[in-house]
């Protein structure tokens, strides 16, 4: 669900432009990799999710005790890892945000805060 709520928050008022131009940038900071990086990690993070969620489903069909025991192990890799991208994505999302000028956002304040508050919340969810 967090993962959800930061890919919403950055697709939906992430990207914002002045009135005198069309040209869309990034919220945070014009940095462009700050979003995507967002963007990215939110949406692999869901899929990844997913596909937890179907391992986990399937496991107790699983009859054969030497294909049955490395399947609650193999989720503890994948969970370190993306423990550690979403501490990347909240200090990164972070420093940008705090080198944002104030003039520069007009709109999207609150959604730029929440993407950051739930990539903290992620990390400890993984």
């Amino acid at each position: 669900v967090f993962a959800l709520i930061v890919f919403a928050c950055l697709i939906g008022e992430g990207y914002t432009n002045v009135s005198s131009s069309s040209q869309l940038f990034c919220i945070f900071n014009h940095n462009e990799d700050a979003c995507r990086y967002g963007i990215g990690i939110g949406i692999l993070a869901f899929l990844a999710c997913i596909f937890f969620f179907m391992v986990d489903v399937y496991f107790p069909q699983i009859s054969n005790t030497t294909d049955r025991n490395p399947s609650p192990s193999c989720h503890l890799p994948p969970a370190g890892v993306w423990t550690f991208l979403w501490f990347i994505g909240f200090c990164f999302l972070t420093n940008q945000w705090s080198w944002t000028r104030a003039e520069d956002v007009h709109i999207g304040a609150d959604s730029a805060r929440a993407a950051i508050t739930f990539s903290f919340f992620s990390i400890f969810s993984w």
